[in-house]
């Protein structure tokens, strides 16, 4: 499990990013650099971590199921993805 700290700090990334989504849209229309350089770091959807919705993890992170690939073949291997299953050949 992540710490708590990580976690919250990237929701707080992500509520800065919706705050500024249409104002950095629409500087980036009429090609104000300057100003989009003066909107906090943490506008930018980039500095979004993509994480773990169990566990936390960011890294191994699945996008299709929203999880690490640790807790994704857990999740499969105890049948709880529907139309998961462990290949074999």
């Amino acid at each position: 499990m992540a710490k708590k700290s990580w976690l919250e700090r990237n929701k707080k990334k992500s509520e800065t990013v919706k705050k500024f989504a249409t104002l950095r849209a629409e500087l980036k229309a009429k090609g104000d650099y300057a100003a989009l350089s003066k909107l906090p770091k943490n506008a930018s959807p980039v500095r979004v971590v993509n994480r773990c919705k169990f566990s936390g993890r960011r890294r191994g992170y699945l996008r299709k199921y929203g999880c690490s690939r640790l807790t994704f073949r857990e999740a499969a291997l105890n049948g709880l993805i529907p139309g998961v299953i462990k290949a074999s050949w």
